[in-house]
């Protein structure tokens, strides 16, 4: 194909919505020629690269890492694929795991012993709990400094008793899902304004105790995600938490200008 096609064409060609080839573009991965009335036009250079965006996001790459690899060609792309691989290890051990689990379940009730619903989620509770803080730690411990370590081991003690996490747990994943489905998004749009609204109202538990040492090694946490999903599952896609940072700047933006 050596003309250029417009997005609509692209669209139908790829199986991407307008709407996604635009969020592509705003995120620097692809960049469309225009035409003299101002329509984006793909050419074969900007095909192949748009093709090769589709493919690393289906391989697993976030789009941070994409737009890392194809914007130096001095990016180590075996450093890159060794790292997915160890994402894809780290997945596999835990389906292994729960695998291994269930066969030990599985073995009781073949000889008869007593496991009742409650003990089998008893104990996949258990499990999945320690292995989440123990990962947990490792991460955020390489973003912490010692005094805000401190000040979250402070904030931990002075949790109500009655703090529901699962439920807390399960907000985060009910929204961030819901962001994650809107995408992409105009962070100046005002159902990205709601979006974040609600994002702030669900954070407000952390931010009544948050110290300046904390909220940054957390910023700082979420930032490098890219680099840790592998170990520990986050709590809400990169996308989401870059779609949040954006809509954030935006209200700077539009507060600095009035």
């Amino acid at each position: 194909m050596d003309e250029a096609i417009d997005i609509a064409e692209v669209a139908r060609a790829t199986g991407l919505t307008p709407r996604a080839l635009r969020f592509y573009e705003a995120r620097g991965l692809v960049r469309p020629l225009r035409s003299g009335g101002g329509r984006r036009l793909y050419g074969p250079g900007q095909l192949a690269r748009l093709h090769a965006v589709v493919a690393l996001k289906r391989a697993g790459f976030t789009l941070s890492r994409i737009a890392a690899l194809l914007g130096d060609r001095q990016v180590d792309l075996a450093g890159l694929v060794a790292a997915q691989l160890a994402a894809i290890d780290a997945r596999a051990a835990e389906l292994a795991a729960a695998r291994d689990l269930l066969r030990a379940v599985q073995s009781r009730l073949d000889r008869r012993e007593p496991v009742d619903v409650a003990t089998l989620c008893s104990l996949i509770r258990t499990g999945d709990t320690m292995m989440e803080d123990q990962n947990w730690k490792a991460v955020s411990d390489r973003y912490l400094s010692e005094q805000g370590k401190a000040d979250f081991a402070e904030a931990a003690k002075a949790m109500p008793a009655d703090f529901d996490q699962a439920a807390y747990s399960a907000a985060w994943t009910e929204l961030s899902g819901r962001i994650a489905a809107a995408l992409p998004l105009d962070p100046r749009s005002a159902e990205a304004d709601a979006l974040y609204a609600e994002w702030q109202a669900l954070l407000a538990p952390f931010a009544r105790i948050a110290t300046p040492e904390m909220a940054t090694g957390v910023t700082r946490l979420y930032d490098d995600m890219a680099s840790w999903q592998g170990e520990q599952s986050p709590p809400f896609p990169a996308e989401v938490w870059t779609f949040i940072r954006s809509v954030g700047e935006a209200r700077r933006g539009s507060a600095g200008e009035s």
